[in-house]
């Protein structure tokens, strides 16, 4: 059986709140969807200084480094959710506080291409864990911050997730 990598998932398979994600990733396989999140992240990236990833668009917004180390704990989170619920484990998992996990992170002290290094490690691991589930996995669902959620979504979230970030960089902390 082909790994449904290809199909989006359903409305049922997430919350609500990831709509905008699941949205934004573009139709075709969500494995290449996340490998071209990776190019189109280091291009917009590669290069920046420190100076400039400690940017914050508005006071009281993340930094460029902030975004960045944000976009990699998230994924964390998507990609240990989705090895738990494809192991079959159906316990449910907390949520998680983005801002208290921000406030605790330590980002701005980092540089930019140490925090570039650690999304590139954990974006290698989220790859290499969907490539090697069953494809019987993508399907099976558990039950993450309250709501009921699929594997496949979790790809889908993730890469969706990285895009919204991607699109707020550009639109507001690299104009002009």
């Amino acid at each position: 059986m082909a790994i449904p990598t290809s199909i989006r998932p359903t409305s049922d398979e997430y919350a609500p709140f990831y709509a905008g994600y699941v949205h934004l990733a573009p139709e075709g396989d969500v494995l290449e969807v996340l490998e071209q999140g990776r190019r189109e992240t280091h291009q917009l990236l590669d290069g920046l200084s420190d100076a400039k990833g400690a940017h914050r668009y508005a006071p009281g917004k993340w930094s460029i480094k902030g975004v960045v180390g944000h976009v990699t704990d998230a994924e964390r989170v998507f990609a240990f959710r989705a090895l738990w619920f494809a192991r079959g484990d159906a316990s449910p998992l907390p949520g998680w506080e983005q801002d208290d996990w921000f406030g605790a992170s330590g980002f701005d002290a980092l540089t930019l291409k140490n925090l570039l290094a650690g999304y590139d490690a954990q974006r290698d691991a989220t790859l290499t864990l969907f490539r090697s589930l069953p494809a019987d996995a993508w399907s099976r669902r558990g039950t993450a911050s309250g709501n009921p959620v699929t594997v496949r979504a979790l790809a889908w979230i993730a890469a969706g997730h990285e895009r919204h970030h991607l699109k707020m960089l550009r639109e507001r902390y690299l104009v002009g």
